[in-house]
């Protein structure tokens, strides 16, 4: 059995302006007509974005009602061959108009080890392997490539969408601290107590010792940053909490 249309928009938008008009469109033209049996949904879908197009509506109306389509099964070469179709019949313009909607609502979704690719195309520095060293203090899978081990150690970190390490302090008796150089991606850098700071490449950030911080990937983005030691004196780090997805997600 099909999943009910439930509909609360004429609700949401119209409800204390013009609750008869609300009441047609969530109990009646979706709540009674939607939920007939006598055609299947995928079929009521297909024949709705027909009469959106033939009529010249192509604004988000529209774009909900695609992906409604989406949802219920019309598939990317369905909805291409609709809109041809349709085109010949309703206007060129229209099926133009119609595609630029449906080519974003059908687009397609990039496996991780795609996007991986994609984002090491994007820098001179490799990902490297896995951090499982330090993968503890990290929430999401993290890399690491090392670009110097001498005099001064700098190194590579990538960082998938939505992963982060933990706050942490660099420790040293003189000196010390990290910098870090944005290279490819976009993330966050934050210090205990004040907002984070997007990074995107370029980007540098000068981290004190001393100064508890995380630092991470954006969540909808890869993220790939060099960390350059600054020498110290009996150098350390404290791994302490987690930033949390509460923390986290104020930054979407």
């Amino acid at each position: 059995m099909e999943k009910k249309i439930v509909q609360t928009a004429g609700r949401d938008a119209l409800g204390k302006f013009a609750p008869d008009f609300a009441h047609y469109n969530d109990d009646v033209l979706f709540g009674e007509n939607w939920n007939n049996e006598d055609i299947d949904l995928k079929t009521r879908c297909i024949i709705t974005v027909v009469a959106l197009m033939s009529s010249g509506v192509t604004d988000s109306s529209l774009t909900y009602h695609l992906q409604n389509a989406k949802a219920h099964g019309v598939t990317k070469a369905e909805i291409a061959a609709v809109i041809t179709h349709v085109g010949f019949y309703a206007g060129w313009p229209k099926a133009w108009a119609v595609f630029n909607l449906a080519k974003d609502v059908w687009a397609e979704e990039v496996s991780p080890e795609d996007s991986k690719a994609a984002h090491a195309a994007r820098m001179i520095f490799p990902i490297g392997s896995s951090n499982d060293a330090f993968a503890q203090y990290f929430i999401g899978q993290s890399y690491l490539a090392p670009v110097s081990t001498e005099q001064v150690g700098i190194f590579n970190v990538t960082f998938e969408p939505g992963c982060r390490n933990n706050w942490h302090i660099h420790h040293a008796d003189q000196g010390g601290g990290q910098i870090l150089i944005c290279v490819a991606g976009r993330g966050y850098y934050q210090e205990w107590g004040k907002d984070a700071v997007e990074m995107k490449p370029g980007d540098c950030i000068n981290i004190p010792e001393g100064v508890k911080h995380w630092h991470g990937a954006a969540p909808d983005s890869w993220f790939s940053h060099l960390a350059i030691e600054v020498p110290g004196e009996n150098g350390s780090n404290e791994w302490l909490e987690p930033v949390d997805d509460t923390q986290y997600g104020k930054l979407r």
